[in-house]
């Protein structure tokens, strides 16, 4: 099988590795790239893949890198403080690029590309792992179905895995800030949590516990469907949920110094990511619902594999895409760019609607 070559920045952190390991399912031969010489350079000479070592504050090496490729998949967050160095390097070198990012402020931020990158003939399509290749296709994939939908709920959990170190980081950033909904088309501040709801997933016997937070689709899903109220939820004890009810009286504390370096170094501590094994048993479960003014409703459930193998395999599937000459020029989504079936062609989803009665 003829390989074709990317850029992976962020290649030793824990997602960008299962890219590295996964690409050559798919043709494709990154060259892995990052910050730090010494990781990047072992993960290279075990995968026997090229690699190259510069740092984003070097703007000059950063273009050099990318005049050599089509396509960058940036997995090196936080995003808030990755995304614009890089996407202005892809503005210089007619770049292609993909990222890992769920944040809805750099989704904002990135759709300010989108006429410089129609002008470049380049595609911008961040979020293009489980942020947020699974909630935006069942997203469009409802609001085909029920096209004056005014209000769109989407939800997830995952089962039996756990947070990476650079999630669970990219989180910390966040600790202490509001969280977010879309209404009438505008992004409105809302205490995280300020939700609460209880669903029945796919294959579940008990209905599970949600509380809203600011996933990416608040962004996203407005962008892919046009339905301009947009709530998102993730799975939750609902004990914690009710201590979290009152955060609003900590929040000044969670965002210290003190408390952001003593939570670092837990997380640093622990290993990188949840095992081979461990993901291989795990599952991640969707729900979204959307409902139109006159009160009708359709609801709708997936079944995907763990949340960062479906990371890997999504991004790699999309990079194909690109690589093969597929792609929309401007600022994406992977429902707008591909449709609301691309999650489908990957291994493991399945989707269905939920009969009114449930």
């Amino acid at each position: 099988m003829q390989t074709a070559s990317f850029l992976l920045y962020g290649a030793n952190g824990y997602s960008g590795e299962l890219i590295a390991r996964f690409a050559h399912q798919y043709g494709l031969q990154p060259v892995l790239a990052g910050r730090n010489k010494q990781a990047i350079e072992t993960l290279a000479n075990k995968l026997h893949l090229p690699f190259c070592i510069f740092d984003l504050a070097d703007s000059d090496a950063v273009k050099n890198a990318l005049q050599k490729v089509k396509l960058v998949v940036h997995a090196a967050g936080p995003y808030d403080f990755t995304a614009k160095p890089m996407i202005e390097a892809c503005m210089q070198t007619n770049t292609h690029y993909l990222d890992l990012n769920g944040d809805t402020d750099v989704f904002e931020t990135l759709q300010g590309y989108n006429q410089r990158a129609i002008e470049k003939n380049i595609m911008i399509l961040p979020g293009a792992g489980f942020d947020v290749v699974p909630t935006d296709c069942l997203s469009l994939w409802l609001k085909n179905r029920l096209p004056g939908a005014s209000k769109l709920e989407i939800a997830f959990v995952i089962v039996g895995s756990g947070l990476s170190r650079g999630t669970s980081i990219t989180t910390l950033q966040k600790l202490g800030l509001p969280g977010a909904v879309r209404k009438d088309g505008k992004l409105v501040p809302e205490p995280i949590g300020k939700r609460g709801m209880w669903i029945a997933f796919p294959d579940s016997k008990q209905r599970s516990f949600m509380m809203s937070i600011p996933w990416g689709d608040i962004s996203t899903a407005y962008f892919s469907t046009g339905i301009p109220n947009i709530e998102t939820y993730t799975g939750i004890s609902k004990a914690t949920w009710l201590f979290l009810k009152g955060q609003f009286l900590f929040n000044w504390l969670l965002r210290t110094p003190l408390v952001h370096g003593i939570i670092r170094k837990i997380i640093t501590s622990k290993s990188p990511g949840p095992g081979d094994e461990k993901r291989d048993k795990a599952v991640s479960l969707i729900w979204g619902r959307v409902t139109n003014p006159q009160g009708q409703s359709l609801t709708a459930r997936m079944r995907c594999p763990e949340a960062y193998s479906l990371t890997a395999m999504a991004v790699l599937l999309i990079a194909k895409k690109i690589l093969e000459g597929n792609f929309k020029p401007g600022y994406q989504t992977p429902a707008s760019a591909y449709g609301e079936d691309l999650v489908m062609e990957i291994p493991g989803v399945h989707r269905d609607e939920v009969p009114k009665a449930e």
